[in-house]
């Protein structure tokens, strides 16, 4: 029995360490720009392998870009196809969850979610894609520690910065470079809605070849988003 008290001691000592991991380098982010996220990670090393030491090499591109900085469509049109109610919400939205979890149960080969941009961003800053509860509980977790830490300002910067858009194109700054050339706070409403479109799948958008999996329609969305910006 003494064994068993220490052993769960032991797990319950590690899990609570592990969160308070996680929400020391959130609490660093109101200052601090995240270098690199969990997620950036596992792309370098699909594409690149471990030979490579550092994520701006073997074609990776990013670059940071002030929140200020980037143009105003995009941050619309994002939240139009992501989280329409991403700055009345506290990270979560539970009908959009439902409503994901009953579209799933019905086809279980195209998965769907129904996560926020919170939710999304701390997946990807720190967890791996493996689809399982104990993975979500954890998202859930750092989602709340990112709700509660972090202006939503600051939420939507590191999202915007990190999100990817493309077969190793990651952050808005180098979205816009790769697709049309220009700085992030040049882009019209129409590429700001192509790339607000791409989201859901941005390696297809960028990529045929990884359009067998993906089941979006990008020129459908693209007039989905824009219509909801001219009303």
């Amino acid at each position: 029995m003494k064994f068993l008290r220490y052993f769960f001691t032991a797990i319950v000592l590690s899990i609570l360490s592990l969160q308070l991991f996680f929400f020391i380098q959130i609490l660093a982010w109101r200052w601090v720009n995240p270098s690199v996220t969990s997620f950036q990670l596992a792309e370098r090393h699909r594409i690149c392998g471990w030979s490579i030491p550092y994520i701006h090499d073997c074609g990776i591109k990013r670059e940071w870009m002030e929140f200020k900085k980037i143009s105003p469509y995009l941050k619309r049109t994002i939240t139009i196809s992501e989280d329409s109610d991403f700055y009345r919400h506290m990270g979560f939205e539970p009908q959009a969850m439902k409503d994901a979890w009953n579209r799933n149960q019905k086809n279980t080969k195209h998965l769907r979610g129904g996560s926020t941009i919170t939710q999304q961003l701390a997946k990807n800053l720190f967890l791996s894609g493996e689809k399982n509860y104990i993975r979500k509980a954890q998202e859930f977790v750092i989602t709340a520690m990112l709700e509660i830490t972090l202006p939503k300002e600051r939420i939507f910067e590191i999202y915007l910065n990190h999100v990817e858009w493309g077969e190793g194109v990651f952050g808005v700054s180098a979205a816009a470079q790769h697709y049309f050339s220009v700085k992030p706070h040049q882009l019209s409403i129409e590429e700001a809605a192509s790339l607000a479109a791409a989201l859901p799948a941005p390696k297809c958008y960028d990529k045929v070849k990884y359009c067998s999996r993906a089941r979006v329609n990008f020129p459908a969305r693209i007039d989905f988003i824009l219509e909801r910006m001219n009303k």
